[in-house]
């Protein structure tokens, strides 16, 4: 197997204090795998026997709760790492990344994470920050769901999205992923048709520009005064 290019990671945050020679030791464990558009690069439930990072594209992490209800739970973006169950202190997945996009990812065995994480200390810093990042949203999402209008949850899922993937184009900032009103639906707690209904409000508003998979933030401004229960 040919070895991976240092160049694809060396600019990304966690690996900017390691040596180059650190890093090629820690890519010599590593395979590269791409993801087509709606191949899941693992199920919830399964043995957590690989932990990954995002190089390309973006992956929708989805959940079944008990009563057979599916979410999105996040998203993950280019940089992120993944699938690291060892760290969370449990042998399995709690959830189902999918592609939203053509996507590339980096794989380890499980079993080197704590080699990696002796070995450069950073990284496990790293992975303590994105735990508590991903705490907080997780928080942060709960809280709207129990106190706020479905109006004002969907305005803050949009703004998120905008904020993490957003791609400035023309008189707006497009979503640069596809992204369907049934996977607003399923971020926010709510139904299509109420997303729907919501958001075909919103282009009579001249908020958001829709299509299919495709959303257009054309009123940011307006959006966030909406998050914030104003009129």
């Amino acid at each position: 197997m040919a070895a991976i290019d240092r160049s694809l990671v060396r600019a990304l945050p966690m690996f900017e204090k390691l040596s180059d020679a650190e890093l090629d030791r820690m890519l010599a464990r590593a395979t590269l795998r791409r993801v087509p558009i709606g191949e899941a690069v693992f199920e919830q439930g399964q043995k957590a026997t690989q932990f990954f990072l995002l190089l390309h594209g973006r992956l929708k992490v989805t959940q079944v709760t008990s009563d057979g209800q599916q979410i999105i739970v996040r998203v993950v973006h280019p940089g992120d790492i993944f699938g690291f169950a060892k760290a969370l202190m449990r042998d399995d997945y709690p959830g189902t990344p999918t592609a939203a996009a053509e996507s590339l990812v980096l794989c380890w065995p499980t079993e080197v994470w704590g080699l990696f994480v002796e070995q450069n200390p950073h990284l496990a810093v790293n992975a303590m920050q994105t735990i508590g990042q991903r705490l907080q949203e997780a928080h942060t999402r709960i809280r709207e769901m129990a106190t706020e209008e479905v109006e004002r949850r969907v305005a803050h899922a949009v703004l998120r999205l905008i904020d993490q993937a957003g791609r400035k184009e023309g008189e707006g900032i497009r979503i640069d992923f596809p992204i369907s009103r049934q996977d607003i639906a399923e971020m926010t707690g709510t139904t299509l048709h109420t997303v729907s209904r919501i958001l075909s409000a919103w282009e009579a508003k001249g908020l958001v520009e829709g299509g299919r998979q495709k959303l257009l933030v054309r009123d940011a401004a307006g959006l966030a005064t909406l998050a914030e229960g104003e009129s």
